[in-house]
């Protein structure tokens, strides 16, 4: 390309760079034949003028500086095309470096020369049209994927949706009340886990992982592991007479280790699927026993203790990544001992729960008795530098106001403390919520840092600060809750390689924009829903994959995708 014109735009400047002295390096090299700025390119003045400089010069080619090369690119490109130009005939420079540090003159000068090298070297380029694959892969079972894969379902196409538990319906079903409305988690995920398992466009892959991703946007090929559950699931009724001969506790996943569950097992009463799963790490039988007793006990004959993993591939043309988030691991805080009446927020929701197994009554882990005491504590490792986790976690304050009113509606002689930073509740309702706590519950705040919390004979020492008075603070109490830090889930990282897709310095997935494009990651194809992306409530949850589902249906609108390629010279 020999006649090249170059367009430097204001808004793509942090620094203090002399524009003349660029320009005027710029026109010297050889192609460039046109070289200006302008205040605003992205603007219809500054596309204008794009368009009119590249009929009047004659141009072969075009070097642009904008702030988001990721955001604009497709605009300039449109508007190359409407003029007669390939996109191979645009380079974009991007002047604001590396995490966005100022340019010097100098480095801008060389930035733009390196842009202007690669047009003049590039290779024209050949579309082609590929027909996409109407079928959408959505990855995580929690609410996030759940209220995605319905919405794509409900929109006409078919849904695989893959949950690496044996169960839909991640944390949201392990709740014991959701805020600010005090809702039943399980009466309203119920309905929606079961119209997925019903409904005639989503194909439900339950206890099983993403092993392997190729291709690209339209169609992708997807291999999926399906481990040995050792149930025939096709003969499997849900009935659970096995469990209950099953001799052997185990821990439970879903109860948090607040009460077992058996080596052979149903995570939930309403789980979907509504099958039994064997754990052989607990199960008698694959640890050297004799006992066979679910198998002589099932009337289905669903029991399979030779059933291995398989592995299914499926076509699909886009991908939902709502693989949910975990909480900090306790023994992450050096400030807190190992005691079982030191506990995380998703476990007392398992206490507090009225299903669950202390009946919605209070009871300390250690000896069954009820708390008449309850410290909880905010921030625990969230917006702690510390602990490697600067950010916030957005949901603590009301799940621990949320919390400490359900305690005080179960004991109602029960005193309640809240030691906090300071109070984050920005959500519809969520501020009534917290005088609601306080003035009709008796909810006792304390702005201040925890210390150390240990055990003291029967008792729980709490040492605080209070930020306010200067004051010390010494609770003895009967149960300490730790409002933990949401955490991108371990695998996460693992599952982004297999993805092509980046994940943040946290190990969430990473979005390409965060505030124009939240929804999609950098590989075109591949979205991203709920807490996969970074913390957040319920309704921002249910909102994100809504999004999400949208630019699957809107992506599954084309019948075909233009694809470029560059041809061999």
């Amino acid at each position: 390309m020999e006649r090249i014109g170059v367009f430097l735009c204001h808004c793509s400047l942090l620094g203090p760079i002399d524009i003349q002295r660029v320009l005027g390096a710029i026109s010297e090299k050889p192609g460039v034949i046109y070289a200006a700025p302008h205040q605003d390119m992205c603007t219809d003045p500054g596309l204008a003028l794009v368009k009119n400089t590249i009929k009047g010069e004659n141009l072969d080619g075009v070097v642009l500086t904008t702030c988001s090369p990721s955001l604009h690119g497709d605009i300039f490109r449109t508007v190359l095309t409407s003029v007669g130009l390939a996109s191979h005939q645009l380079e974009i420079a991007d002047l604001r470096g590396q995490d966005g540090m100022e340019e010097t003159t100098e480095q801008a000068i060389e930035v733009i020369i390196r842009a202007v090298e690669r047009l003049r070297t590039s290779l024209p380029t050949i579309t082609s049209k590929v027909p996409i694959t109407k079928r959408a892969l959505v990855i995580g079972g929690g609410i996030a994927g759940i209220q995605a894969a319905l919405d794509i379902a409900d929109g006409g196409y078919e849904v695989v949706l893959v949950e690496r538990t044996p169960s839909i319906g991640g944390h949201m079903i392990q709740l014991s009340k959701t805020f600010p409305t005090l809702d039943c988690p399980q009466c309203i995920m119920t309905p929606k886990m079961v119209e997925i398992g019903q409904h005639p466009n989503v194909k439900l892959l339950a206890y099983s992982e993403v092993e392997e991703v190729s291709g690209k946007a339209g169609n992708f090929r997807v291999k999926i592991k399906r481990k040995a559950s050792f149930i025939d699931r096709d003969k499997c009724t849900g009935c659970e007479e096995c469990i209950k001969l099953c001799p052997v506790e185990i821990y439970s996943d879903f109860q948090r280790g607040v009460a077992p569950q058996r080596a052979i097992y149903k995570p939930f009463p309403q789980a979907v699927p509504n099958k039994v799963v064997i754990d052989p790490r607990g199960c008698l039988h694959f640890n050297g026993d004799r006992c066979r007793a679910c198998e002589e006990v099932c009337p289905a004959q669903a029991i399979d203790f030779l059933q291995e993993e398989v592995f299914v591939e499926e076509e699909v043309g886009a991908i939902v990544v709502a693989t949910g988030y975990e909480l900090l691991p306790k023994g992450e805080i050096r400030e807190f001992e190992e005691d079982p009446d030191i506990i995380d927020g998703l476990q007392f929701e398992r206490i507090l729960c009225p299903s669950g197994p202390t009946d919605g009554v209070a009871l300390r882990p250690s000896d069954g008795k009820v708390a008449k005491e309850v410290v909880f504590i905010s921030c625990v490792g969230s917006r702690d530098p510390e602990h490697g986790l600067p950010y916030c976690s957005r949901v603590c304050c009301m799940y621990s106001v949320k919390m400490a009113m359900l305690y005080k509606h179960a004991v109602h002689d029960g005193q309640a403390y809240i030691f906090y930073m300071d109070i984050r509740v920005t959500g519809k309702g969520y501020e009534e919520f917290v005088t609601r706590a306080v003035e009709e519950n008796g909810v006792l705040y304390l702005r201040g840092r925890v210390s150390k919390v240990f055990r003291d004979g029967d008792k729980i020492k709490v040492w605080g600060l209070d930020t306010l008075t200067g004051k010390r603070v010494e609770i003895s109490c009967d149960l300490v809750v730790l409002a933990m830090a949401m955490i991108a889930r371990p695998e996460a990282k693992d599952l982004a390689r297999k993805l092509g897709i980046a994940t943040d310095e946290y190990g969430f997935m990473a979005e390409i924009h965060p505030k124009l494009r939240p929804l999609e990651s950098a590989v075109p194809g591949i979205y991203l829903a709920g807490t996969a992306q970074g913390p957040k409530d319920i309704p921002d949850t249910v909102a994100q994959a809504s999004g999400a589902a949208s630019k699957v249906l809107a992506l599954f609108s084309k019948d075909e995708l233009i694809l470029e390629k560059v041809a061999a010279s």
